[in-house]
């Protein structure tokens, strides 16, 4: 099943992304440890900080509640990772297989949280005033910029799924 995975270049520099937003998804994260306390902010711009909060829920803090059942939020997310996994590999769009390494590069992002740390690390606060987007992190913009590209595929290149 996965032997051809590596035979095709296009694959490969797909991989080679994946592996390169994972890394990047997680040193960023040990950075933030390693430098800020629960709740410290830095500002870097008028309307972006550097936030460390902790987040026990789904992308954006949906459901952030350490009291919620962990192990089902993390079978959950499990099941999604092996859908989307199938789906990479079955499929030949390379617009699709891109947004599937974006989606999947995040997601295992943030489950390696969960399983190592019980939660996930949230550090980019963007705001408008007193007006704050959930914090997020690398793994999240990830998803986000997946889901961005699998839309315009299906919406103005007419691909399905």
């Amino acid at each position: 099943m996965f032997g051809n995975l590596f035979k095709n270049k296009s694959n490969i520099g797909l991989i080679y992304l994946f592996v390169f937003l994972v890394i990047l998804d997680q040193l960023t994260k040990y950075l933030v440890i390693q430098n800020f306390d629960l709740y410290e902010s830095v500002e870097l711009l008028p309307v972006f900080n550097l936030t460390f909060i902790v987040n026990y829920g789904f992308a954006f803090g949906f459901l952030n509640n350490p009291s919620i059942n962990q192990i089902l939020v993390s079978i959950v997310i499990l099941l999604i990772i092996i859908y989307f996994l199938y789906l990479l590999l079955k499929t030949q769009d390379k617009i699709f297989r891109l947004s599937l390494v974006f989606i999947l590069s995040g997601a295992i992002g943030n489950f390696i949280d969960r399983i190592i740390r019980g939660f996930v690390i949230d550090f980019i606060d963007i705001y408008l005033g007193a007006l704050h987007w959930p914090a997020f992190n690398i793994a999240d913009s990830c998803i986000s910029i997946g889901f961005v590209i699998l839309m315009i595929n299906i919406l103005f290149l007419n691909k399905k799924l």
